[in-house]
């Protein structure tokens, strides 16, 4: 009876919707229309089904869907088709992408387009570009509170800047992501100063308040974000007269998806830079879209709804684009982000891995891989058509999001553990060689998460301070040993500017009065073209660095077995120091690579009893495909050097 409802308002919808949609030959998203409908349908009711306006509301929808679609390029379109059919295309191994600051990359969108030979030389084939759109100055939170989400900050260029950058990246086989902050807005954005101005329509797209009675009991259950510089969850707008949800900044106000207006809105933009040429589009603070009171605001499931909706909608219009969930949430909520279906994902086909990455800094500080294997085996299963994000560094400050029973397990204090951590990568544990930060500390809980360069987390400033050259060695080993962790573990490895080169620390955001408080911006800094050029210099730190990366990265694009098909297995060893997992081509089981990495800075012995069992070292040898040597067994066991890894096949 339902999916008859359904199609009968279809057919209702299609006879209302404006002469300038129904005049034009839109086959294939007629298509698509049908195909998604249903679902559509019932998603729109399940959130907005009890308003009287329901039926108008979904009208607007689809006239959106349409008036998107009529607008979309023929070469668009074209690329829409082509990936429908190879629907699996972006779990190939051949993808690597790199993160960076449009402006601090290279100025503005038209230097960025001149600088890709840098990123092609590397082999990075996938470019997210951070926020991009039009903020205030001084209230940005580095682009992600937008005042015009049609508008580039004309500091970076213009709208057709980033047409054209699109097209240049699209003839490279270089794909494009750019961000979409669907949470919340600026309080300069044109909704913000209409609601500031009284106008009703517009203070029902935020969560607006008389009095304090309804903020108090929502405080009741939300945990604050950034205690020590945007405490609570709500503040008082002097010109409105309310108060406003705020979970980020004071000048952020959070939309309420609770108004199906919001909704179409949001998707209209969405489907607006897919226009532009946009692959992929990474949806930012995801877990927050829905506020329930007594709850935390994060992970509902109506937030679920919401990108299922949001999947569902780009699938009639463009379908060719992908969306990233940005959800730094527990292991045991990220992989929802993909959604429930069985095989595909329904809601965001890519998640970050954060949790592996906060994996992989633990073992960079106790030197072992006992939390890190724990983890990994208690990592969730993705989906089929769904993969990870993995990254070593980004953006943001680093949390550690491991399992508290996992740490339990290794016979850590969870608590406890997370203060060494915290500790040794802001050099205030003793020997320690990192140079990072404190973020956001909570002097209530005594919680902190960690910002600064990778090359300054693994000690490669203080190396350089002191000229220890076995100091510089140790911290290059282990940023070419943490990359090559997120390039064969299984999905799309993230690369951050500026790693490639080892590029420290940097103080200069602290003459900046809108940065000063935010020390993330210590691992923001303008990327050095005179240290990249030193890439090419035979020995040093730059070579070393960037030609151990290219290398990897192409032997990664070799690799079939790397590709994300659920094909890794990790191997049970009884030497806590290492990682050792294999990675099995799905179409050639024949076809396998085994990955061991040693955490430790002394070598260590691995016996190959357990190796043997899992069909490796047959012939008592295995060729490492990153050095091209042959590893031999001798007295059943191998010996791996410090800071080591290896990619090994018979």
């Amino acid at each position: 009876m339902y999916e008859q409802a359904s199609h009968a308002l279809l057919n209702e919808i299609l006879v209302k919707l404006k002469p300038e949609i129904g005049n034009v030959r839109l086959r294939h998203f007629y298509t698509r229309l049908g195909a998604n409908f249903y679902a559509i349908h019932s998603l729109f009711h399940q959130l907005y089904g009890e308003r009287s306006d329901f039926k108008e509301q979904m009208v607007r929808l689809v006239e959106t869907l349409a008036f998107r679609y009529i607008k979309r390029t023929p070469q668009l379109r074209k690329s829409d088709l082509a990936r429908e059919i190879n629907y699996n295309w972006f779990l190939s191994q051949k993808w690597v992408g790199m993160a960076l600051y449009c402006d601090r990359y290279a100025d503005d969108l038209k230097g960025l387009r001149a600088n890709l030979p840098y990123l092609q030389e590397l082999g990075v084939n996938m470019l997210h570009i951070m926020p991009i759109l039009d903020c205030p100055p001084d209230n940005s939170d580095g682009g992600y509170a937008v005042r015009d989400f049609h508008r580039i900050d004309p500091r970076f260029g213009t709208t057709k800047d980033v047409e054209v950058l699109a097209a240049t990246l699209r003839r490279n086989d270089i794909l494009l992501v750019l961000d979409i902050v669907v949470n919340h807005t600026s309080n300069e954005h044109e909704w913000a100063r209409r609601a500031r101005n009284g106008e009703k329509k517009y203070q029902d797209y935020y969560y607006v308040f008389d009095d304090r009675e309804i903020p108090d009991r929502f405080e009741a259950s939300m945990p604050e974000i950034f205690p020590a510089t945007s405490p609570g969850n709500f503040t008082w707008d002097e010109e409105m007269g309310k108060w406003v949800m705020t979970v980020f900044n004071s000048y952020q106000w959070d939309l309420n998806y609770r108004n199906p207006a919001v909704f179409i809105e949001m998707i209209d933009i969405i489907l607006f830079w897919a226009n532009k040429g946009a692959d992929i589009l990474r949806l930012d603070a995801v877990a927050f879209l829905w506020k329930k009171m007594g709850s935390a605001c994060q992970n509902e499931h109506e937030a679920h709804l919401i990108l299922q909706l949001m999947k569902d909608c780009c699938q009639v219009t463009a379908p060719g684009v992908l969306f990233i969930a940005e959800a730094i949430v527990s292991p045991n909520e990220i992989t929802k982000y993909f959604g429930e279906d069985a095989i595909n994902a329904k809601e965001c086909e890519i998640a970050y891995n954060a949790t592996f990455m906060s994996l992989l800094w633990d073992a960079v500080a106790t030197k072992n891989a006992a939390l890190l294997n724990m983890g990994i085996n208690s990592l969730p299963q993705k989906l089929e058509r769904a993969t990870w994000l993995n990254y070593v560094r980004c953006h943001d400050d680093i949390g550690l999001g491991f399992n508290d029973n996992d740490a339990w397990l290794c016979g850590y204090d969870p608590a406890q553990h997370r203060r060494f951590l915290i500790d040794y990568f802001t050099g205030r544990f003793p020997g320690s060689p990192a140079k990072g930060l404190p973020f956001g500390e909570n002097p209530k809980t005594g919680d902190a998460r960690i910002s600064g360069s990778l090359a300054s987390l693994v000690g490669l400033e203080s190396a350089l301070e002191s000229q220890n050259e076995e100091e510089i060695d140790k911290a290059i080993k282990t940023i070419l040993l943490l990359h090559s962790m997120i390039l064969s573990f299984g999905g799309i490895p993230l690369l951050y500017y500026g790693d490639a080169i080892g590029m420290l620390n940097s103080l200069e955001y602290l003459a900046e009065p809108s940065k000063r408080d935010d020390n993330r911006w210590v691992h923001r800094s303008r990327f050095d073209w005179n240290k990249a050029g030193k890439r090419h210099q035979a020995g040093s730190v730059e070579q070393r660095i960037f030609s151990g990366l290219k290398k990897m990265i192409a032997l990664r694009k070799e690799t079939t077995a790397f590709a994300d098909f659920d094909d890794r297995q990790l191997l049970p060893v009884e030497n806590p120091k290492l990682l050792v997992f294999s990675r099995t081509e799905i179409k050639n089981q024949h076809n396998s690579v085994l990955v061991i990495a040693n955490f430790d800075i002394h070598p260590q012995k691995l016996h190959v009893a357990v190796l043997r069992s899992h069909g490796f070292f047959q012939r008592g040898s295995m060729l490492d495909r990153c050095s091209g040597e042959r590893m031999t067994v001798e007295n059943d066991e191998i010996i791996l050097p410090p800071l080591s890894c290896y990619w090994l096949t018979d």
